[in-house]
């Protein structure tokens, strides 16, 4: 990733910096090419790539973005992602025209970043692509930026959140969580017992909720659940508040 520091916004950066580079991994030529076009003339930098082991081959660290079909032959996309994940922290985001819940779970236990469901609309997908970047670039620059003046730590509980080292301990036990999975824990645990509706964990964690399925919301919670309760399926951390959304820890 392509860092240079200072007040300047995240789409902007990329001005300075260069055009973001992203690599569409897809074995169809039409489907290449019908997002080809709309994301260069959107500003962005596009590495084609016609199976999974082509993608493998084509990714380098000055990819800043990958797009990847989930239905490949031979390596199948969440090989790729696997692959991926286990040496970059590049932003990844799933094509695919499955809509089984879990496929979606296991994309994103491999740490793809977001998911979109074809068939899409360009509109919804460069939303998904500038957010995904946005977020990229936000963590780059708290990897490298002096600590900010905040409290360092909230604990909730059996919970305890390290905001500056970014690692979360429950019952004295660190839990790997995605980058995703952090920012909810730190947003809900900041504000213990505030209900949180699936809209705005889509707007605050994500950038939008225009264009996302409410549900992605539900399989991070299910796999945060898997990771910090004792009992996920008697959750006393990550609570459900009926026909509202999420909280963590009561008021």
């Amino acid at each position: 990733m392509r860092v240079s520091r200072g007040s300047i916004t995240a789409d902007r950066l990329w001005l300075v910096t260069g055009r973001p580079r992203i690599l569409v991994v897809d074995d169809e030529r039409a489907i290449q090419t019908l997002l080809s076009y709309p994301l260069e003339g959107e500003g962005f930098e596009v590495v084609q790539a016609l199976s999974g082991e082509a993608g493998l081959e084509r990714f380098d660290d000055t990819i800043d973005l990958v797009l990847l079909d989930v239905s490949l032959p031979g390596i199948d996309g969440f090989e790729v992602c696997r692959r991926l994940r286990a040496t970059s922290a590049v932003p990844i985001i799933m094509l695919t025209a499955r809509t089984d819940e879990i496929d979606t779970v296991l994309g994103l236990e491999l740490g793809a970043d977001d998911y979109v469901t074809k068939p899409f609309s360009i509109r919804e997908l460069t939303s998904r692509v500038r957010a995904a970047l946005r977020r990229s670039e936000m963590l780059a620059r708290a990897a490298t930026a002096a600590p900010a003046p905040v409290e360092e730590q909230l604990t909730v509980g059996d919970l305890v959140v390290d905001l500056a080292g970014r690692s979360v301990h429950v019952r004295g036990e660190e839990v790997r969580l995605t980058f995703s999975e952090f920012e909810i824990v730190a947003l809900m645990a900041a504000s213990p017992g505030r209900v949180f509706t699936r809209e705005q964990l889509l707007e605050k964690v994500w950038g939008d909720a225009e264009y996302r399925d409410p549900r992605t919301v539900d399989v991070h919670v299910r796999h945060l659940r898997e990771k910090i309760e004792a009992e996920p399926s008697e959750p006393e951390l990550l609570l459900t508040v009926r026909g509202v959304g999420y909280q963590i820890g009561k008021p």
